[in-house]
């Protein structure tokens, strides 16, 4: 169960160590790993096994460079859909998540319903995104796009 702070009660300081470095660098080897956290190899195989298979680790994924791929353009869409019923929600979910360029979607408890994360490599092509894939999508009543000037910090790390 959760403790207050929010930290699962199962997990001691080697596992919170395995994590925190885990999601620093997903490459690190298992030795160069125990080392870090200061178990022998061995034990911190099993912690490590034991993590990923009680799904505090849900996989490992390359981070790849927006900017080398031309992806440097980030928008934020508020989207209000016209009614919430479950069916709606789930119409809508299915078809988000086809969206390559939507990078997140959250739905949001406030004045719209969700809020996606939009990359692109320009305003051109957010706004065909926009116009075409975005303002399509089912049960959409209207969108409002606010626009990244800088990204100061992105992830966990």
């Amino acid at each position: 169960m959760p403790t207050e702070s929010g930290v699962f009660s199962e997990l001691d300081q080697f596992d919170r160590k395995i994590l925190e470095i885990l999601a620093q660098d997903g490459r690190i080897s298992i030795t160069d790993l125990a080392a870090k956290v200061g178990l022998s190899k061995t034990p911190c195989q099993l912690r490590f096994r034991r993590l990923v298979n009680d799904g505090y680790i849900e996989g490992f994924r390359a981070v790849l460079n927006p900017s080398k791929m031309q992806l440097d353009h980030i928008a934020f869409v508020e989207v209000k859909l016209s009614n919430t019923s479950e069916d709606v929600l789930k119409s809508f979910n299915a078809a988000v998540k086809k969206i390559r360029e939507v990078e997140e979607c959250h739905m949001i408890a406030g004045r719209f319903d969700y809020l996606l994360k939009i990359r692109t490599r320009d305003i051109g092509r957010y706004r065909r995104v926009l116009g075409e894939r975005i303002s399509t999508l089912p049960h959409v009543a209207s969108t409002s796009t606010n626009v990244a000037m800088e990204t100061v910090k992105e992830g966990w790390h």
